[in-house]
């Protein structure tokens, strides 16, 4: 049965800046491809470009975008035009019907209807092929539009091949960045003569291409390392068989998402579930090339600028990715893992960093170092190689103790946090969270630590360090609170109160975020029915907030208080192991049945999320849901950081071995 008809690639995209239902974009993509496709309905809108309800169109879009917050690069548009020739970029914006457009993981075709002009395009690897046809006999173009950075391009009509490059790059500061691009039309296809290149509002030069036939085929493919390499990733990626690559990018997509086969309770459970799980596999993307020479894995270091033997992956956030994403890849794909894994510690290799939120290069939005629970969860379950982990292992004794200049590397307050035990509010913003995370990835560095045969000294010193958490516990209100270096708790202190020491939250919402140790956290509440009592409070609490150190309101609180489940904002990755907590402290059935109810915010429509997507994130959580499992803590060894809870799905298969949320079902596939 094919399943790619059940994934809605829409799902998520209605949202807004102020609402988010998922902040999702329409990918056209191979999966962890370096590039995807989409239409672009609005650039006006900036990077919320895809919107589900409009009914025009500017272009189809070359992306890599991760997230509206985070931005674009190394992006073009490529529009067809008719009458009149549009010098900027969506002038030549037309209608088209979304209900007669083929939205698909490996395929895209939309009609441009003023245009009168069909556009077909499937996915490669780096690259994708395009098909165009045109009812007009006259005046045909499509013309090819810079949208951000120093652009330029030239053609070679002998050889029928547009060559582009485009420095244009997101909130990173990557050294000597260019994409570079090759666009190969078939033969006799354009009129070179008669094309030409144009001022795009200062963005260097577009270019009109003047079309000869009312069929044309053309392949396309990117380098991050130059227009020969472009060129050799086109011949050996794309090449010029449209229908072959249709073929494969199908077959690609079906092979991962039957690697979970449902017998869902209804079509709609079916296509929610499918169109999360094919969301899974977008990011982070590839940002390696194989080397004309040798074969081999290279890649472009934003760090400086040198090409660099090895893979590399990017465009993914840990603070949101480490909860789901990383932990279902432990069950469903441990060869890709282990590669990702690598691409990322390569960042250390290159510049002495590992990455916190790279999108080409480190832009660090988020707080603190998650990718310590990605690097230790691969560790426990076998999935990377000693090498690897012994250089990630020197990434993460590093930003666990030292600090940058740069505050978008490594862990903020790391310095002060080893000398005092937490992060005082008077030193740093978000003081709180980089605590508790800094707990956490301390746990996970022991681990790391273990499974290599490190000196056991280092391992109980980071076990030690791991109970930081306790630090900046109040017993009299049982919330965790910022505290001033002088060690006194932060006044005053409102608990719906959001920002400033927190991140994306109140303490409502950060106060549980010790996931390494459930058992530990509910001592500080006199015991598990003092801890479950604590959770009881939470989801009974109304949704209310003040908008406390954000000054303004923003969308994860207006998203909170749209749903019935207290302070559980489950529009957000901080709540996500709150049900599941329950199980862990004995309470399944609660569990379950909090977890039934969340999932009800999830639908396969438009409107598809109840909050900010991230990365595969919230995509992943449901699918864990569906399956009434959850790693509540990514890097314990074993079963011990996972909750069970009931299926939600009548049945399901997983890697095609049957499948039962319970300790001993999970067992084989560990």
């Amino acid at each position: 049965m094919k399943l790619i008809p059940y994934v809605n690639i829409r799902m998520g995209t209605d949202s807004h800046p102020r609402f988010s239902h998922g902040n999702t974009l329409p990918y056209t993509q191979l999966p962890w491809a370096m590039c995807g496709f989409m239409p672009q309905t609005n650039g006006s809108d900036g990077s919320w470009f895809f919107h589900s309800s409009h009914r025009f169109v500017e272009g189809i879009r070359l992306t890599h975008q991760p997230s509206p917050w985070i931005n674009d690069y190394g992006t073009f548009l490529f529009t067809p035009q008719s009458d009149r020739m549009y010098d900027h970029p969506g002038g030549g914006w037309t209608g088209y019907r979304p209900e007669e457009t083929t939205f698909r993981p490996d395929r895209l075709t939309l009609r441009f209807l003023r245009q009168r002009c069909t556009f077909d395009l499937v996915p490669a690897e780096r690259g994708a092929a395009i098909r165009l046809h045109y009812d007009l006999t006259e005046n045909r173009a499509l013309t090819v539009y810079p949208l951000k950075g120093e652009n330029t391009f030239r053609f070679d009509a002998e050889n029928n091949i547009l060559y582009a490059r485009t420095t244009g790059h997101s909130q990173d500061k990557p050294v000597n960045f260019a994409m570079y691009m090759v666009v190969r039309f078939e033969k006799d296809s354009i009129d070179w003569e008669a094309s030409r290149t144009f001022d795009a509002k200062e963005l260097g030069y577009g270019c009109h291409l003047m079309v000869k036939k009312a069929d044309v085929s053309a392949s396309l493919a990117i380098s991050y390392l130059s227009e020969e390499q472009a060129l050799y990733n086109l011949n050996t990626e794309v090449g010029d068989d449209f229908d072959a690559l249709a073929r494969a990018a199908e077959e690609r997509w079906e092979e991962l998402l039957h690697r979970i086969e449902i017998r869902a309770q209804n079509k709609e459970q079916a296509k929610t579930f499918y169109s999360c799980l094919y969301r899974t596999f977008l990011f982070p993307h590839k940002a390696y090339e194989y080397d004309m020479e040798s074969g081999k894995a290279v890649h472009y270091s934003p760090f400086d600028g040198m090409k660099k033997n090895g893979v590399r992956y990017t465009d993914n956030g840990f603070w949101d990715t480490y909860r789901t994403v990383y932990p279902l890849y432990a069950l469903i794909a441990k060869e890709e893992y282990a590669e990702i894994l690598d691409g990322f510690v390569a960042d250390y290799r290159d510049g002495g960093w590992l990455p916190r939120w790279p999108s080409l290069g480190e832009v660090g939005c988020m707080p603190s170092t998650l990718i310590d629970a990605v690097i230790a969860d691969a560790a426990v379950k076998g999935i990377s190689t000693p090498a690897v982990l012994s250089d990630a292992l020197e990434g993460m004794l590093n930003h666990a103790n030292h600090e940058a200049q740069e505050k978008r590397y490594g862990r903020n307050g790391a310095e002060i946090y080893c000398k005092i035990g937490y992060v005082p509010c008077d030193r740093e913003h978000e003081s709180v969270n980089l605590t508790l995370d800094a707990a956490y990835g301390d746990y996970c560095i022991a681990r790391v630590a273990e499974v290599l045969g490190h000196d056991k000294d280092l391992v109980a010193n980071y076990d030690r360090r791991a109970k930081n958490y306790k630090n900046l516990f109040d017993p009299k209100t049982g919330f965790m609170r910022a505290k001033t270096e002088k060690g006194e708790f932060a006044e005053p202190f409102e608990p719906q109160s959001w920002g400033k020491d927190y991140t994306e939250g109140c303490a409502w919402q950060s106060s549980f975020a010790v996931p390494h140790d459930i058992e530990g956290l509910a001592e500080l509440y006199g015991g598990r029915e003092g801890l479950i009592k604590k959770l009881d409070d939470l989801f009974a609490e109304k949704p209310d907030y003040f908008v406390g150190g954000y000054g303004m309101e923003i969308h994860e609180m207006t998203e909170m208080a749209a749903v019935d489940f207290g302070q559980c904002a489950i529009s957000n990755q901080p709540s996500f192991h709150f049900p599941f907590m329950y199980a862990m402290l004995g309470e399944r059935e609660k569990a379950s049945e909090w977890v039934k109810k969340l999932c009800t915010a999830f639908s396969s429509g438009h409107d598809g999320y109840p909050g900010d997507e991230d990365n595969g994130t919230m995509s992943a959580w449901y699918v864990f849901a569906c399956l009434g499992i959850y790693p509540v803590c990514p890097g314990k060894p074993g079963l011990e950081g996972y909750a069970f809870t009931d299926m939600l799905v009548k049945r399901a298969k997983v890697l095609g071995k049957e499948w039962n949320s319970s300790e001993e079902g999970i067992k084989s596939f560990m």
